[in-house]
């Protein structure tokens, strides 16, 4: 946790030395500059933590997914003592789980914490696959818990976002300054400058989300791994191999599918959205593994 939240704070630090020294070589006036980082900071921030804090009741509201408080079924029971099991050997609060009506196999955790998550599997898991195939879900599900996923994924998306809404605002005053003819910035922005900031925070808010989904594909490997430890390595292989083999796609809602088990598909430019990684290639890095410690 600490190394994770020294990566955000170092990289959070160079982005705002890096505005204010292009600010300085435009000829930003330092005031100027110190109140436009302290707006993108608070708006770039803001969305991030308050989806992070609401999320587990916006994916309940989201899918349906129904809480196990007193099991009904074997099965309930079933999840409830996996989950527990595997959240103690990982260390963390034993998450809330629950299950929600969807026709694929899927499943997805979310939380504002390591303590206070949730786990949920949809009941197209509970009826294609095995046992042993769900425990692996399970497991990659907790080590997206104990890995801090989430957090992580809301302080990078704060970064991203006060970037965006920085560069967007300085490339746009510069740009306006030209064409207006206001190079002294002395009549303020004209009606072109906000036309110009929208259509550059659109821009670079596309090569933002390709970097957090990037993170997002990596950190789907070390969720396989996570779960190939707690559950067994020939079991999350044989889950990934078991979801290779449905023809559904995700119907997760957006704000959680990036935490699913399973993501959509995609060919050509299109795949730099995709927040997992190929199957084929998720199966490989854990024979891979595998082979290593052979």
């Amino acid at each position: 946790m600490f190394s994770r939240a020294a990566l955000f704070l170092a990289t959070n630090f160079a982005v705002l030395i890096l505005a204010g020294i292009v600010m300085r070589l435009l000829g930003v006036h330092p005031q100027q500059m110190s109140g436009l980082l302290v707006m993108a900071a608070i708006f770039g921030f803001g969305g991030s933590f308050i989806s992070l804090l609401m999320s587990k009741f916006m994916a309940k509201r989201a899918t349906g997914a129904q809480v196990i408080t007193q099991p009904r079924s074997e099965t309930e029971r079933w999840l409830l003592a996996t989950v527990q099991r595997q959240a103690q050997a990982a260390g963390i609060g034993m998450p809330e789980v629950a299950v929600y009506d969807a026709p694929e196999i899927n499943a997805f955790a979310t939380g504002a914490n390591r303590n206070n998550a949730l786990v949920a599997v949809s009941t197209g898991l509970l009826r294609g696959m095995s046992r042993d195939e769900a425990e692996a879900v399970l497991a990659h599900e907790v080590s997206h818990v104990a890995n801090g996923d989430m957090v992580t994924m809301a302080l990078l998306q704060g970064v991203l976002n006060t970037f965006v809404i920085v560069l967007a605002r300085v490339v746009g005053g510069i740009v306006d300054s030209y064409l207006s003819g206001n190079r002294d910035g002395e009549r303020g922005p004209g009606f072109a400058y906000f036309i110009i900031v929208m259509v550059l925070e659109m821009v670079f808010g596309l090569f933002a989300t390709m970097i957090a989904m990037w993170f997002s594909r990596r950190r789907e490997f070390r969720a396989d791994a996570g779960g190939a430890h707690l559950a067994g390595r020939q079991k999350m292989i044989a889950a990934l191999e078991r979801l290779g083999a449905q023809h559904r796609d995700s119907t997760l809602p957006a704000q959680v599918e990036a935490f699913g088990i399973a993501g959509g598909r995609a060919l050509g430019l299109r795949k730099l959205f995709l927040s997992h990684p190929p199957l084929e290639e998720r199966i490989a890095a854990l024979r891979g593994a595998q082979a290593t410690f052979a």
